[in-house]
């Protein structure tokens, strides 16, 4: 795991810390071949410099945010935001289901939305894959 997300889950208190590990070690397991860093102070996973998934402490639960996740047709996926993100918030590491976020990265690196070209077109959304 990179040093600086292992850092920032240890900052968690026991039950967080436990969630952000499990979930960090099934995306590096899963998304092998992408970037991994802090980005706006949240562990971020990305491909060709592609945001694709990501998590971040709340005040009571550890959301999980999928850029393009409102296009992976996934009912527990929850909207997020007013472009393509969705997120699933855990408050325990039980609710972790692995077929689910494994099922869930397979669809970021097949489904995205191009973010890291947003600000050089004014805010519009291009499907990439």
């Amino acid at each position: 795991m990179n040093s600086a997300v292992q850092d920032y889950n240890n900052l968690q208190n026991d039950s967080d810390k436990e969630i952000c590990d499990q979930i960090a070690t099934i995306i590096n397991k899963n998304l092998s071949d992408a970037e991994n860093k802090i980005w706006h102070a949240h562990p971020v996973w990305f491909l060709e410099g592609n945001p694709i998934v990501g998590y971040s402490k709340l005040k009571n639960n550890v959301r999980l945010l999928f850029w393009s996740g409102q296009s992976f047709d996934e009912e527990k996926l929850l909207n997020e935001g007013s472009f393509k993100a969705a997120e699933f918030r855990y408050t325990s590491a039980e609710q972790i289901n692995k077929e689910d976020l494994e099922r869930w990265l397979k669809k970021a690196i097949d489904i995205q939305w191009d973010y890291k070209n947003i600000v050089k077109r004014k805010g519009l959304l291009e499907r990439l894959k």
